[in-house]
């Protein structure tokens, strides 16, 4: 993309240099003139009352032979790789070792150098490690930039990140700045026999699952779901390239600014690290009878959950919303109390090892999923089984 000033139009009234939220824009002579410091985002076209900018697309000069390897986005919360990371790692390794090419992580952060070993030693073949204070925590716009300047260096065919609040902010505007497709909450990744990723998600509610592929587009990209795949096994000592990347000045520009960070404090226990997960619905009544749950979750060492109605109605964060626009969870004990189990809901914790349901509508989809299912009153049952648990400890 290229962006003119067509002189003959400009009357240098000065609209696009208010517009410009990157100060890229100067009045020189009675003319407006681009800086270097321009993104292309637009907003001078837009503004502009003559039609005196335009932005020129042009023509692309590489092909999907060009692109080669298979890329993770190693996502860091506080210097410490996402543990949906190692699961991609997993499948990015099955799936560079089919089409013998080089797995790679792209790792960006503050003060993480001293974690990209560990990247190398659950499967990457080389790091592209990006160590600024700048971004030590996630900011769109500056993560984009910085990830699509090192897609565009080193032409990775296939690149992965997870489903997680990050991942679903990220890769959609690194997809749209490539135009390239994306396939977005994967549950499964494969090579297939002409080479090309197949991606496969949930469709219509999860009632079928589709399998996309991006022909003729490159890299080809997919957000993956935690918990649907399994971590690789760190290897100690496995050997490998640690890059350190150069950031343009321009790459960590932003029109948002991070004023203060803070930690989630209404989760005890990380939802999708849980072993254990207490989970309650609209069954609950009131927002208050959240407490019968997080008394029984407290005796377990469990995690707290929810379906997504009483998200909606304010009853609890969104951090604990379990399901297909929530979390997606993998514990060995998942228990529903007062969960219908809409497929939505169904979509984000059906792979737990062993489901108890608790509900006093038997014919409850809820029912269809459950290892073992409670036919009764929520508030009976959920406080009996708590009062045992205690006793037993």
């Amino acid at each position: 993309m290229d962006i003119k000033i067509i002189k003959d139009k400009c009357t240098g009234c000065g609209l696009c240099v208010s517009a410009c939220p990157y100060d890229a824009i100067e009045i020189v002579a009675g003319i407006a003139e681009i800086k270097d410091t321009c993104t292309l985002c637009g907003a001078c076209v837009s503004a502009c009352e003559e039609d005196a900018i335009i932005i020129e697309k042009i023509e692309e000069k590489t092909k999907p032979t060009d692109y080669k390897g298979v890329c993770v986005f190693a996502e860091q919360k506080g210097g410490t790789p996402h543990r949906v990371v190692f699961e991609l790692l997993s499948k990015g390794r099955e799936l560079a070792d089919k089409l013998g090419v080089e797995l790679s992580c792209i790792f960006i952060g503050s003060e993480i150098e001293d974690k990209a070993q560990e990247l190398i030693e659950r499967g990457a073949d080389t790091v592209y490690l990006v160590d600024r204070e700048e971004l030590k925590h996630f900011n769109v716009e500056p993560y984009t930039a910085v990830i699509t300047r090192l897609i565009n260096k080193y032409k990775p065919e296939i690149f992965i990140a997870g489903a997680t609040s990050t991942g679903r902010s990220l890769l959609p505007r690194i997809a749209a700045r490539l135009k390239t497709g994306l396939t977005a909450d994967c549950t499964g990744l494969d090579i297939g026999e002409d080479g090309i990723l197949l991606q496969t998600r949930p469709a219509f509610g999860g009632n079928i699952m589709a399998t996309i592929e991006c022909k003729t587009k490159r890299p080809q990209m997919a957000t993956v779901r935690y918990k649907v795949m399994p971590e690789a096994k760190k290897s100690e000592g496995r050997k490998g390239k640690i890059v350190k990347e150069n950031v343009d000045k321009l790459d960590l520009t932003s029109r948002t600014k991070i004023i203060k960070f803070v930690e989630d404090i209404t989760q005890k226990i990380n939802l999708q690290e849980a072993d254990i997960i207490v989970s309650g619905g609209m069954g609950l009544r009131e927002p208050s009878n959240f407490k019968i749950i997080e008394k029984l979750a407290e005796v377990l060492d469990a995690a707290v959950g929810s379906s997504r109605p009483p998200v909606d109605a304010g009853w609890i964060p969104y951090s604990h919303q379990v399901g297909q626009t929530g979390k997606t969870v993998r514990p060995k004990l998942y228990i529903a109390c007062g969960i219908s189990g809409q497929i939505q809901h169904l979509a984000g914790m059906s792979s737990s090892e062993y489901i108890v349901a608790i509900n006093k509508d038997h014919n409850a989809p809820i029912f269809q999923v459950a290892d073992l299912g409670i036919v009764g009153d929520l508030f009976q049952i959920v406080p009996l089984i708590t009062k045992k648990l205690k006793e037993l400890r």
